[in-house]
């Protein structure tokens, strides 16, 4: 790649957070009022007034004006899971984890180091790019005679480090938008909430019989916006706790790898 087409596909990442969020909020506030708030979703063809039974649609219209800031949220949440999904598929590379742990155990085992460089070119992802550069220090090592073994050992581990330092930013892209959202969700739902209880209350101070449909939208805004808020802060959390947990699962393999060809060294050492 160009060092032009190199440095978009740089400027494109930096700016692909804030072009979701702008544009989920663009769409979610579009089908609110068009589809939510179309007048065949109400009793009388009239948004303004009770929604027909039954329909939705037009019941969380009246959650008011908050509802496509929460539709955002959510929205949000499912896109960067999906990309989160893609990009740690990428991570993982082509064969299972385990297996490609194991098979680089055994190769090592048998100080076999062309066989692992070539396993992790066939395996890619981020544990792969890691061993590699390890593997390639490694054999580097067996022909240099100037280090002491300990030089050696510290040598191949930093080569490790150094790799993982470069793969590790990727695990962890993005996920502050989970953790921001789980909460964030909430206190925009119950900002909703308190604006369709002052509604609500407004309606029951009116002077003489208090206005039943002012009052009815400004409890349905609140359960509404309730809902919503609860539901996309739910949905932020479980994203998050699994994206973590596979995160975590993933860097757990790189140390049990790394460890490996550390001790496979350290062995190979003794022997000579």
């Amino acid at each position: 790649m160009s060092k032009q087409g190199s440095a978009f596909t740089d400027a494109l990442k930096g700016v692909f957070a804030p072009l979701v969020i702008v544009v989920s909020y663009i769409v979610c506030l579009t089908l609110f009022n068009t589809i939510m708030g179309n007048p065949v979703n109400f009793e009388g063809g009239n948004p303004a007034g009770h929604p027909l039974e039954g329909n939705y649609l037009g019941i969380i219209y009246k959650g008011g004006f908050v509802v496509p800031f929460l539709f955002t949220c959510i929205m949000v949440v499912l896109i960067f899971a999906i990309e989160r999904a893609i990009t740690l598929s990428k991570v993982k590379g082509k064969g299972r984890l385990n297996v490609f742990v194991r098979q680089l155990q055994q190769l090592l085992a048998n100080d076999k180091i062309e066989e692992a460089v070539v396993a992790c070119d066939k395996q890619k992802g981020s544990l792969a790019n890691i061993m590699k550069a390890g593997l390639l220090r490694y054999r580097d090592l067996q022909k240099d005679n100037t280090l002491a073994n300990d030089q050696k050992i510290l040598s191949i581990q930093k080569a490790t480090e150094e790799a993982t330092a470069i793969e590790i930013p990727t695990f962890q892209k993005n996920m502050v938008i989970f953790a921001t959202l789980a909460p964030g969700t909430v206190l925009v739902g119950l900002t909703g909430t308190v604006l369709g209880m002052i509604r609500a209350f407004a309606a029951l101070a009116q002077s003489g019989a208090p206005d039943a449909l002012a009052l009815s939208q400004g409890i349905s805004e609140a359960l509404i916006n309730t809902a919503l808020g609860i539901s996309g802060s739910l949905l932020a959390l479980i994203i998050f706790n699994y994206f973590s947990s596979s995160i975590d699962e993933y860097t757990f393999k790189i140390d049990e790898a790394g460890f490996s060809l550390t001790q496979s060294f350290a062995a190979s050492l003794k022997k000579a």
